[in-house]
């Protein structure tokens, strides 16, 4: 821009007049001698002598027009404010200690690929609304999340990376032809309570089976593309017009764990958004090499972005055993990295970075149909962004090298761990230890399980089905009675509500009866409920089982298993690779 229409004669970025003002949480534009500026930036223009420019965006090709109002911004994005003079107090507000700043809590995550998580657009109050919402690619998920995530549960984000070589400088790299695989897989789980979070790692090449999967295409219609049997992981995106909704269906097949979302980028987002962000730091503790990916980093610590960092997480040759599951650990130290450095204050509170993050973030991705827009983008953000970096544990699937094969290229499921890993995200359980209330609580819980067990003879129960399979209850008692000798039992129908999880109810004075059914169920002690006797159907005092939909079977325990064995890395912690 010219003198005139910056007010002034400098090289000071617009940007950069945009500060924070720790009391409110807001930016607000530094003004000196200027006339009254908008709210939200629009089309630049020439202004009046004097006047401060606001931040810069790019306009959509095509959607700037003269002589026409400005899109409205989105009404629940907020807009920064004008600064008032040093000596003006705020109104309604007392002078002391300045509260938190209110853009560290709404940092919204956007983002993906290999080096997919967390994209901060807190500055996307004083962005082109409608501009950014243009930048966006949305996919349908063809009914294979939930529908979309809930404040009041556990949320489950797909973030899947593709080795698709478009876009410039990506030519270079392995099979230009390529339709693009799930290359680098991650399932983000945030906890209900939003205080910690799990990363857990698919490996590209592990064995598994692809389901059907129905999937809408171009015209509007839908076709199913069939499954395929003990096939590599990574086929399920791009493979026989697969889209991400069918990777969706094939983890959930996996694991049993329901997606609410996905996210996908490919490699141009990995520079996009190391390079928006000004570089993230990464700790080498060897010289690399690596001419198939092009890294040629020496030992110790480096900030790297853009071709740099594309490099960094696609070596494998050079780490580790040479493998994928070795770059798979790269990776995750690499995220660990990216994260602590978009919470950073050196991002938060720097409108230039944030608004190079807004639209880096915005055009890397594809996203399901169900988070196609900056607002909607936001309000996921906000939930997945309330936990510390201490407390974001990273993890992979359990696995062991293919025993079918000969020559190792391929993994399978080492299918103990597994199943535990699985169980473990199904139930909530975080891989850290959060808060010590929290651990108070978990110790009274599990105190539930202590004292003294009934003689199953004992036991008086009502089975009821509130969420298993048809049968189920009718399969427990034949269990309970032949083979537990649970003989006071009985089928007592249908809950008349769906349960998650299994549950043990009982009064005060048949909490022996509980722990023994506890012991026999393999039941936890969140399990027991406190609560009160119920009549069964010959009138005595009886405790409750009902059924929910985490029953696995007569007899199959429903314990969640321990977190001691899971290998694991945090957020917070600065790892070298090796």
């Amino acid at each position: 821009m010219d003198a005139q229409s910056r007010g002034r004669a400098d090289d000071i970025d617009p940007a950069d007049q945009w500060v924070l003002n720790p009391n409110t949480g807001d930016y607000e534009l530094r003004l000196q001698n200027s006339a009254p500026q908008s709210t939200v930036p629009g089309p630049r223009s020439r202004r009046a002598a004097g006047a401060a420019a606001p931040p810069r965006g790019r306009t959509a090709p095509g959607r700037e027009r003269k002589g026409t109002p400005e899109e409205a911004p989105d009404p629940g994005v907020p807009g920064p404010r004008r600064r008032r003079a040093p000596q003006e107090p705020l109104p309604g507000r007392r002078k002391g200690r300045p509260k938190k700043a209110r853009g560290k809590k709404i940092l919204l995550w956007t983002g993906g690929t290999m080096a997919f998580l967390l994209v901060g657009t807190s500055a996307a109050g004083y962005l082109y609304w409608k501009h950014l919402n243009g930048n966006i690619t949305s996919v349908s998920d063809d009914g294979a999340g939930t529908g979309g995530f809930s404040k009041d549960r556990a949320i489950n984000v797909l973030l899947v990376g593709t080795d698709k070589r478009t876009g410039d400088g990506n030519a270079g790299y392995g099979d230009s032809e390529s339709p693009g695989h799930a290359d680098t897989t991650v399932l983000l789980h945030v906890s209900k309570d939003r205080t910690n979070a799990t990363a857990m790692s698919i490996p590209r090449d592990l064995i598994t089976d692809i389901p059907d999967c129905p999937t809408t295409q171009e015209d509007g219609s839908s076709k199913v593309i069939p499954g395929t049997l003990k096939t590599r992981f990574n086929e399920s995106l791009g493979q026989k017009g697969r889209t991400p909704s069918c990777t969706m269906r094939t983890v959930t097949a996996l694991t049993g764990v329901k997606m609410d979302h996905f996210m996908i980028a490919d490699f141009n987002a990995v520079k996009t958004l190391t390079t928006a962000v000004g570089g993230v730091d990464v700790c080498l503790a060897k010289d690399i090499d690596d001419p198939d990916s092009k890294l040629k980093l020496s030992k110790g610590e480096h900030s790297i972005q853009g071709e740099d960092a594309l490099a960094y997480v696609r070596t494998r040759h050079s780490v580790g055993f040479g493998g994928d599951l070795s770059r798979i650990e790269l990776q995750q130290q690499f995220l660990s990295a990216l994260m602590r450095k978009l919470k950073s204050n050196d991002t938060l509170t720097s409108p230039t970075k944030l608004l190079k993050l807004a639209e880096a973030g915005t055009e890397a991705l594809t996203v399901d149909s169900r988070i196609n827009s900056i607002t909607k983008l936001r309000d996921l953000g906000t939930e997945l962004g309330k936990f510390d970096t201490k407390n974001l544990s990273f993890t992979t699937v359990p696995v062991v090298d293919n025993p079918a094969e000969k020559v190792k290229t391929t993994v399978v499921l080492q299918e103990a761990k597994a199943k535990d890993m699985f169980a473990l995200i199904k139930d909530d359980v975080s891989l850290t230890a959060v808060k010590q209330k929290q651990k108070k609580e978990k110790a009274a819980v599990a105190a539930r399980l202590k004292g003294t067990k009934a003689d199953p003879s004992a036991v008086r129960v009502r089975v009821l089905n509130g969420g298993a399979p048809a049968g189920s209850a009718q399969e427990t008692l034949n269990w309970l009675q032949l083979d537990e000798g649970v003989t006071k039992s009985e089928n007592a129908g249908n809950a008349g509500a769906t349960l998650k999880k299994t549950t043990v109810e009982y009064a005060p004075d048949q909490a022996d009866q509980a722990r023994r059914l506890a012991d026999l169920m393999g039941l936890s002690g969140s399990a027991m409920k406190p609560g009160k006797s119920v009549t069964n159907s010959q009138g005595l005092p009886a405790i409750t089982l009902t059924l929910g939909e985490d029953f696995k079977g007569a007899g199959v325990s429903l314990t969640t298993p321990s977190t001691g064995d899971v290998e694991k890395s945090t957020a917070d912690k600065v790892e070298c690779a090796k």
